[in-house]
């Protein structure tokens, strides 16, 4: 019996047609940041293991893939795994996000670059997931980020573009959940959790839509917490709104909260939900958070926020930071089916027998006009033939015979005729 021959677990081929999808996609979110005046740059795809294990990537870095320094023999693995030290037999690491790629990138050339840079950055990233739906061991991230802004700028450019690029890629009905580190922060402290106890009751918070609001109350007394009424308040939150500044509750910090009013103020045309329950997993968030939310799933499509600490760890200088990332695997199945201009790619089938010269002149002559064009030879079953045209992204078809020469004679016909 034959072995199946599959990619590794987790990784993905693509078919053509997947790939005109993921490929038509991409080139909208391009141009749609570039059009708000961010730049695109390329980093490597490994980085030194130090850099990526360095505090700066969260639960990510326990995801990473490493890269054995060159020599290493089975006496050595042995010698580490009994010392549990087998990153010490690595000096690289496959990227498992493209932040950290980004701060070394801004800190070896930031002589070069412009006193607020603005960068995209759209590449695969590697982590060393349990694959599942939605989850993959290699995927597309679509980063944009600011560097060098202090002020909500930032955030309100990130947005926009953001939700221009939803927009252009006809994701319509998406919010933006909104909240702020220094809030959590507060209502942490309001509800009497230790410092030394505060990321771990986030990482508690954060599963709320997971676990529900008697989970986390749940997972927080187990840390000792005094949990007296907090399931109602965590039931609130869900129709807060935007509370009224004038009467805030003890947990919400009033100066972090002003920011947000400042910014949904500034950005009318875009549904900001304040959410005092958003964390974002990663611990360098400093500031502002945020998700992208979609009416019609349980996940948000990307999300992003500020970072003003990570960039200072390899200058020795703070930088003011903030990013947005796009879920582009996430996106890219709900575009699913969708082919592009079909119009301006046609088939032109042609018997077995017909002059290659020929062929390729009428071709090459279509392709002037500014059509995709593919050729394919008659077959006994031209249905089958034209449905994988069409699955291809092909929309019209012509036969072409041997007096056909001309292009402007050919009798173009939908594929689905």
């Amino acid at each position: 019996m034959a072995t199946a021959v599959t990619p590794p677990r987790g990784m993905r081929d693509f078919l053509p047609a997947d790939k005109a999808t993921r490929e038509r996609a991409l080139g909208v979110i391009r141009s749609s940041f570039a059009a708000h005046g961010f730049d695109e740059i390329e980093t490597p795809v490994m980085e030194d293991t130090a850099r990526l294990h360095s505090g700066l990537g969260g639960d990510n870095e326990k995801l990473g893939f490493a890269v054995l320094k060159r020599g290493i023999g089975p006496a050595d693995l042995v010698a580490a795994a009994e010392a549990d030290d087998l990153l010490s037999l690595t000096d690289l690491g496959l990227r498992f996000d493209l932040t950290v790629p980004l701060a070394r990138f801004y800190a070896s050339h930031r002589a070069e670059l412009p006193t607020v840079f603005r960068s995209i950055q759209i590449a695969p990233v590697w982590r060393a997931e349990r694959p599942q739906k939605g989850r993959y061991r290699q995927f597309v991230q679509c980063d944009i980020d600011i560097i060098g802004e202090a002020g909500p700028l930032a955030e309100i450019e990130l947005i926009t573009a953001t939700v221009a690029a939803l927009n252009n890629l006809g994701l319509s009905g998406c919010s933006i959940r909104i909240n702020d580190r220094r809030i959590l922060s507060t209502m942490l402290a309001t509800w009497g959790v230790a410092e030394n106890l505060t990321e771990r009751a986030l990482i508690t918070l954060d599963k709320l839509d997971k676990i529900g609001v008697d989970g986390v109350v749940a997972e927080l007394a187990q840390l000792g917490i005094n949990t007296a009424g907090l399931a109602d308040t965590l039931a609130g939150f869900a129709d807060a709104g935007w509370p009224d500044p004038a009467a805030a509750p003890a947990w919400l910090d009033t100066a972090a909260y002003t920011d947000l009013l400042a910014l949904r103020a500034a950005l009318p045309g875009v549904s900001l939900e304040f959410d005092p329950t958003l964390v974002r997993g990663m611990g360098y968030y400093t500031g502002t958070i945020f998700e992208i939310k979609h009416p019609d799933l349980g996940y948000s499509l990307g999300g992003g926020g500020r970072y003003d600490g990570m960039i200072g760890r390899f200058l020795g200088t703070d930088v003011p930071a903030c990013g947005f990332s796009i879920g582009f695997e996430r996106i890219v199945d709900l575009l699913a089916g969708s082919a592009g201009d079909t119009d301006r790619a046609v088939l032109l089938v042609h018997e077995k027998d017909a002059d290659p010269a020929a062929l390729v002149a009428l071709k090459s002559a279509l392709v002037a006009d500014g059509l995709r064009v593919r050729l394919e030879k008659r077959t006994k079953n031209l249905k089958a033939l034209l449905e994988r045209a069409g699955q291809a992204g092909y929309g019209r078809f012509a036969f072409v015979t041997q007096d056909s020469v001309d292009p402007d004679e050919l009798v173009f016909k939908p594929l689905g005729d």
